[in-house]
């Protein structure tokens, strides 16, 4: 069976609400599916649990987060992603610390989910935004799926969590499907995956970028042998999983749709540098420092990291052959 990205959204909202009936859904224009995940939900499960809200964001979150201090579990299903923007105090000031502030006598299920985040076609300044380094700044469980299976398991993981949880699905990769051949099944946060073992540099892609970075390791194939892993969750990070991928490599390369400045590819590149195995200077990919995107096609790509940039990066790496040193030593560069 092929199985859509934006379908398997759907499958796995429909799967959480068929298993529990604390699971509820609000947003606007959910009840018409007009986004693609929740496309049916509202005849199936009717007005009580899918909700179909007004136009104000602050208002539909707050009372989600009501709604999940009393032992529901909502998801809320933003449009935009800008719109996180206006609710940003709600989740993390609020929703996140909820836990933390009693000592864990309440707790908040609440999941937000971003269909179509990061740039659209034309979708200007105000709407392409990829704001998912600043949930995990925060500390707020912060997920970025690539593949279909990984967007049923990780929402139906996110959704079932006891904390708030932050939902990116890549406007870059809702037209990727998936040949499926078996059932599919909860995803555990905090766990990468490799989707392509190699042995010169690990390449950090993350959403998706990560069928960037498989093409161009195609591609390159017969000079490079280059490792894709990718997080899936950005926090918490799976350190453990790029550790032992740079045991392997020790050349990283992160390619990374936030900006440049305290974006989650700094934060992988400084905890590799300090922690883990490198023969070389790793090297990162992002937006540039800044970035309002542009509503010009042309302009809004040139702006995009891509696989320009990361065969380059590749090809900056392996030309370091023998022992690098972060802290500035001399071992043979």
């Amino acid at each position: 069976m092929r199985l859509s990205y934006t379908k398997a959204l759907n499958r796995a909202l429909t799967d959480a609400l068929d298993a529990d009936p604390a699971v509820c859904v609000f947003g606007e224009d959910i009840g018409a599916g007009m986004a693609g995940p929740t496309l049916n939900l509202l005849d199936r499960f009717g007005p009580g649990r899918i909700v179909d809200t007004p136009l104000s964001e602050q208002a539909f979150t707050s009372m989600a987060i009501g709604a999940a201090l009393t032992g529901r579990r909502p998801v809320i299903e933003f449009q935009i992603p800008s719109l996180l923007f206006l609710v940003f105090e709600q989740l993390v000031n609020q929703a996140h610390k909820f836990s933390l502030m009693t000592g864990g006598q309440a707790s908040v299920p609440l999941t937000c989910l971003v269909p179509g985040s990061g740039s659209r076609d034309g979708w200007a300044g105000q709407h392409s935004d990829h704001p998912y380094s600043l949930f995990a700044h925060a500390g707020m469980k912060t997920v970025v799926p690539a593949t279909p299976t990984d967007a049923y398991g990780l929402l139906r993981s996110a959704i079932a969590d006891p904390d708030p949880v932050v939902v990116f699905a890549p406007a870059g990769a809702l037209p990727v499907r998936e040949t499926v051949t078996w059932e599919l099944a909860p995803i555990p946060l905090g766990s990468g995956r490799i989707h392509r073992e190699g042995g010169d540099v690990t390449v950090v892609a993350v959403g998706h970028l990560v069928h960037d970075a498989l093409a161009v390791a195609e591609e390159l194939a017969p000079q490079v042998s280059v490792e894709v892993f990718d997080p899936r969750t950005l926090y918490p990070f799976d350190w453990a999983g790029l550790a032992a991928s740079l045991e392997r490599t020790g050349r990283l390369v992160v390619i990374d749709d936030s900006n440049r400045s305290c974006g989650i590819g700094g934060e992988i590149i400084a905890t590799a540098a300090e922690e883990m195995r490198l023969i070389a200077p790793p090297r990162r990919i992002t937006r540039p420092d800044g970035t309002v995107l542009p509503f010009a096609p042309a302009l809004d790509r040139a702006l995009q990291p891509g696989r320009d940039q990361l065969r380059q990066a590749i090809a900056s790496v392996m030309k370091h052959q023998h022992a690098w040193a972060p802290h500035g030593e001399d071992q043979g560069r």
